[in-house]
């Protein structure tokens, strides 16, 4: 399922797909702002997202053996909620 195909399904509970992209934008954009501010976000069924800081490390490059430094890094972590799968939750 890409971004199209969720606005295709939330324009079914709406007036317009327009409507129902704008919802979807907005959103996406919630959880963006709350990831800058390095705050973790709950979506009840789906499950959570928090920013961690990945520590600078020594690395190997694979093609050539040798010993790289990989700098620190930012990302988005995922944790899908314990009944993600299940059949009741749709």
């Amino acid at each position: 399922m890409n971004k199209n195909d969720l606005i295709e399904k939330v324009s079914r509970v709406t007036c317009a797909k327009k409507e129902a992209a704008d919802a979807v934008n907005e959103f996406i954009t919630a959880i963006k702002q709350a990831m800058i501010k390095n705050e973790r976000v709950t979506v009840s069924g789906l499950g959570s997202f928090t920013v961690k800081t990945r520590k600078p490390r020594m690395g190997i490059n694979p093609r050539t053996g040798k010993q790289i430094h990989i700098k620190e890094k930012t990302i988005v972590k995922f944790k899908p909620s314990k009944n993600i799968l299940s059949k009741s939750s749709s």
